[in-house]
């Protein structure tokens, strides 16, 4: 099934301002919030389908990849389902703060929900995991799907990612009262200045552990190398990043993990020359062939091209195979192959064949003959430089 056009989610236009997305963004939350409506599924899944186009939308990168290639273009990563494997309070955790103080500060408290105390809390992201994927055009062609083994920070199986040894529990900070941070007021010659920051003593978490797991030592995370299959779809360039949710790092203590960002890197081909969906190769024939014809195998990458070289062919002259590219990441169709014709000169001719050239040099078929109504290179020039 078709995925939705984020724009059409949130209900704006294409050249939206940041500050438009978000306040689109922000009444749809309200609309669809699990507290206002409960047991109802499909207000559920339009409240993750919402945090899902904000996700996108309000990071600069995702949404120029996403303005290009579309949804093929964030590595088909993105699903309102599950939200790149966050869950509910992940979603209030990462966006409650754009309803700001209009309900509290607290946006699962503003409709008396239960998500408001654990929200309060600071919850910690994983760092993202940057690496290169090397693409052949082969691969290029019909998209791949690669496992990627990666050494990264992953849950600690022995404490299941609490971070806490055996049975032991947590225990509310007492600075912060489990809100993770704490208010200050300060006296000024302009009057009382109250700042909020993250409480000094629990990190922000609200909460500390009584006896740490002996081994993650109390963070929750371990390193460890992990398989993560990542479908590339066909068309991808030099140069262009895939974003894979929730594959990143993880997080401190049952935090939000980071994202994997792919870097692709094109394999040089041994023949063909990519520009753009099109490919490039260069072809030599003999003076011979080139006044006789003759015919030619050209390379594909899906096998060979049997080419016919017409009698009288020139230097320069460029065959095209229909189809026979590569498709682009956000459309139907292939590009083309573009076969330039050299026609080669001997450089060290035999007295024989020297003497042969030598008769055939007076022959009236081998003088060159412009075609009629062509420019000459010098007025080429001209045009080009002016």
């Amino acid at each position: 099934m078709a995925k939705k056009d984020y724009y059409e989610i949130l209900g704006i236009s294409r050249d939206a301002s940041p500050q438009e997305i978000k306040k689109a963004y922000r009444k749809q939350a309200l609309k669809f919030h699990p507290d206002k409506n409960p047991d109802d599924k499909e207000a559920e899944r339009k409240f993750k389908e919402a945090a899902e186009a904000y996700e996108v939308l309000s990071n600069p990168d995702k949404k120029a990849r996403y303005d290009q290639f579309g949804h093929s273009g964030l590595g088909g990563q993105q699903g309102a389902s599950g939200f790149g494997g966050m869950s509910m309070d992940d979603i209030f955790s990462q966006f409650g703060d754009i309803f700001g103080s209009a309900f509290g500060g607290d946006f699962g408290s503003s409709f008396g929900g239960g998500f408001g105390q654990q929200r309060a809390r600071r919850t910690t992201k994983g760092s993202n995991i940057r690496i290169k994927v090397s693409l052949t055009l082969e691969e290029i062609l019909k998209g791949v799907e690669k496992k990627l083994r990666i050494n990264k920070y992953v849950p600690c199986n022995t404490c299941k990612g609490t971070g806490a040894k055996g049975g032991s529990s947590y225990h509310t900070c007492n600075t912060c009262r489990g809100m993770g941070r704490v208010t200050r007021v300060t006296n000024t010659f302009l009057g009382q200045m109250q700042t909020t920051s993250t409480c000094p003593d629990c990190g922000g978490e609200g909460q500390s552990i009584k006896e740490k797991c002996t081994s993650c030592y109390g963070n929750g995370i371990v390193k460890s190398d992990e398989i993560i299959p990542v479908k590339i779809p066909a068309g991808v360039g030099e140069g262009m990043q895939i974003s894979v949710s929730g594959k990143g790092n993880a997080a401190a203590r049952g935090g939000v993990p980071g994202d994997l960002i792919i870097l692709i890197e094109e394999v040089k081909h041994d023949k063909l020359f990519r520009d753009g969906s099109n490919l490039l190769y260069d072809h030599y024939i003999s003076f011979p062939d080139a006044a006789l014809g003759c015919s030619i195998e050209v390379p594909t990458l899906e096998g060979k091209a049997l080419v016919k070289i017409e009698p009288g062919t020139q230097s320069g002259k460029v065959l095209r195979l229909r189809g026979k590219g590569l498709p682009s990441v956000n459309s139907h169709g292939r590009g083309d192959i573009l076969v330039n014709i050299n026609v080669w000169t001997p450089q060290d001719l035999s007295p024989e064949e020297r003497q042969m050239l030598e008769k055939l040099k007076t022959s009236e078929n081998f003088k060159p003959k412009p075609k009629k109504g062509s420019r000459n290179f010098f007025e080429k020039m001209k045009d080009y430089f002016n």
